[in-house]
């Protein structure tokens, strides 16, 4: 038999015992020591099996034998765990003995976990987690407050793999309760034809005005990134139809595809999915992530909200983007598939109604399969259903394998103390200035982002730069979303950024020029966690009233800043006028909602916008009827 048959058949067995356990244990949990290294494990063979080694070097043969090796060390670490269960669970960590084959079995699950993260990742997060392990082990050798005794091989094998800490974690249980039930409803949601709807919905929403083109991918992006929780696969899965329309529509191949990766990019804000670093940030606050869903919607819509209008203002100042009557009509009616909505009504209704967000993911799972038999036209084949579960299962495992492995990040930066000493010194780098401190924390998130996932970043954030921002008074919630935000950003920011550089290699792009134009069209939200850093209302914290007052107060203050970066409101706008936009935004955005300076920016806003739109064209442009006849 063929090797890729017996690949395949693999696939298949795995996924499908993935799936069904993953459904069982819903039912009858299993002990932690059990169940996360076997859902770790799993996810390790399918990442083996999907992503086989590929060298040149090496050649075939050698690398299928390095792939077999690494099967079965997989198989005998899934062996000890089972055999070791009880024990790991019941002895003292610290004081009873580490036996050699603990040490053995926890060299080669960490060697496993490594090279899965290269081959999912790449070597920008395998570099991170080499460079902290290495720290763990030399801690004696650096110098300042960097320094400190270091681990001995027994006790960093202890900490990562024998205990619920380490890769076993918190990023894993996350992995098991949240991440993969929510990839699996999109695969399933995606596999019913849920997201050539989210793409139509917007066509016919937006397409027919000005600049609809873009819109279209701003509107179908968002839509779409609510359910995928994934930059690069928002991309993916929208930029195929968008950034060829905004191509025929005159926008230049590298506009097109930073438009399509800044509206991809902010799928991770937008509720009800959002990331999955909204998942982790559930785990570390413990609290139910209905909360964290619903504190990031005015965020979200802020962000979105500024990107439309840029996309907007953009159109009428250059005259380009309306997309050609030829393709204005090309997409399927959208009434007779309306019913394709109730997965996503169905998960939003379960979670707003208190439930948890796995029991709010299976029963939208469910939905998608009996939503696909209402109608002949979206009936799932018996085939189509077996690829959509292995769709899921492979989805999960390329997110599983990386953030469990961040487990090592968070076990070197807190049994060494590195979390609490870096913080102590950010605070004394920014002179105890919040504002500097914010700034410092922006530079280090955009950093990190650089190549990692956002997760990875976000959780390295959270432990690095929240306690800097609790330390100066920042709300738990928001200072968590604060960092959460710039690492999400920092998927389209260069030089290293997955988003931009997806959708420049699907528009035949300049990878460089699209990041930086991704960028700078980024910019216009850029503020926004300022708003809520320092006015708690957008992250849905008070009354109603209260809420409904700072969400359009940021709108007006995005808004503004907007066309402050755009120079063009109903005409273009000298520098003076986009400086007093400018500093009006700022006025708004940085201060909370009733402050003296939060009023004098909104007057500001207004003043400015009657003057813009109704006032300067009155005086300084000439009735067209008097331009005709000279």
């Amino acid at each position: 038999m063929a090797i890729s048959s017996i690949t395949g058949a693999l696939r298949l067995i795995l996924s499908l015992a993935w799936m069904a356990g993953q459904i069982y244990i819903i039912y009858y949990p299993m002990m932690p020591l059990i169940q996360r290294p076997l859902h770790l494990l799993l996810a390790l063979a399918l990442v083996i099996l999907w992503i086989p080694l590929k060298s040149d070097r090496l050649g075939t043969w050698v690398a299928q034998v390095i792939d077999l090796v690494l099967l079965i060390a997989v198989i005998a670490t899934t062996i000890y765990y089972f055999e070791s269960a009880y024990r790991l669970t019941e002895r003292m960590e610290g004081i009873d003995d580490i036996l050699m084959r603990d040490v053995v079995f926890g060299v080669v699950l960490v060697v496993v976990i490594a090279e899965c993260v290269r081959r999912v990742v790449g070597w920008s997060l395998l570099g991170v987690i080499l460079a902290f392990l290495f720290y763990a082990f030399a801690g004696d050798w650096f110098p300042g407050w960097l320094q400190f005794g270091g681990f001995g091989l027994a006790e960093m094998v202890e900490t990562l793999t024998m205990t619920a800490n380490g890769v076993l974690g918190v990023t894993t249980e996350t992995s098991i309760q949240f991440v993969f039930y929510f990839v699996a409803f999109g695969a399933f949601y995606a596999a019913i034809g849920g997201s050539q709807l989210f793409i139509d919905i917007g066509l016919a929403a937006v397409g027919r005005h000005k600049g609809g083109a873009a819109k279209a991918a701003v509107v179908s992006s968002s839509m779409m990134g609510s359910i995928s929780g994934s930059a690069v696969a928002n991309v993916a899965a929208t930029g195929v139809f968008t950034i060829p329309l905004m191509r025929k529509s005159g926008f230049d191949a590298n506009r097109a595809a930073a438009t399509e990766a800044v509206a991809s990019t902010g799928g991770q804000l937008m509720p009800p999915i959002m990331g999955i670093s909204a998942f982790v940030m559930a785990e570390l606050l413990q609290v139910n992530y209905g909360k964290i869903a619903l504190a990031g919607i005015i965020p979200a819509v802020g962000f979105y909200l500024a990107i439309f209008l840029g996309v907007d203002l953009f159109s009428r100042r250059t005259g380009i983007g309306t997309i050609p009557k030829t393709d204005a009509g090309t997409h399927a009616p959208i009434v007779p598939r309306l019913y394709l909505l109730l997965p996503p009504c169905i998960l939003i209704g379960v979670l707003v109604a208190g439930y948890s967000a796995t029991f709010a993911a299976v029963v939208a799972i469910g939905s998608c399969v009996v939503t696909a038999y209402l109608r002949r036209a979206s009936w799932l084949s018996f085939k189509e259903l077996i690829q959509a579960i292995q769709q899921a299962t492979k989805q999960a495992a390329k997110v599983a394998v990386p953030i469990a492995s961040i487990g090592i990040i968070i076990s070197v930066s807190i049994q060494s103390n590195l979390a609490l000493k870096f913080s102590a010194n950010l605070i004394q780098i920014s002179g105890g200035s919040l504002l500097g401190a914010m700034l410092f924390i922006i530079l280090g998130c955009i950093i990190m982002g650089m190549g990692l996932p956002t997760v990875a970043a976000y959780i390295i954030g959270a432990i690095l730069f929240v306690p800097a921002l609790l330390n100066l008074g920042i709300p738990e919630l928001a200072a968590h979303f604060f960092v959460m935000y710039y690492c999400v950003l920092s998927m389209i920011t260069p030089p290293v950024a997955l988003a931009s550089y997806t959708a420049a290699g699907m528009a035949n792009a300049n990878t460089m020029k699209t990041s930086l134009l991704a960028f700078r069209m980024s910019m216009v939200s850029f503020f926004i966690p300022f708003a809520f850093a320092f006015d708690q209302s957008l992250l849905g914290v008070g009354s109603v009233l209260q809420i409904a007052i700072a969400f359009l107060t940021l709108a007006a203050g995005t808004g503004a800043w907007t066309v402050a970066l755009a120079g063009y409101l109903g005409g273009k706008l000298n520098p003076v006028e986009r400086i007093f936009f400018g500093a009006a935004a700022i006025a708004v955005i940085f201060s909370p909602t009733g402050h003296v300076m939060w009023g004098i920016g909104t007057a500001g806003i207004l003043v400015l916008l009657a003057w813009s739109l109704l006032l300067k064209p009155r005086f300084f442009v000439r009735p067209r009827a008097r331009a005709d006849a000279r």
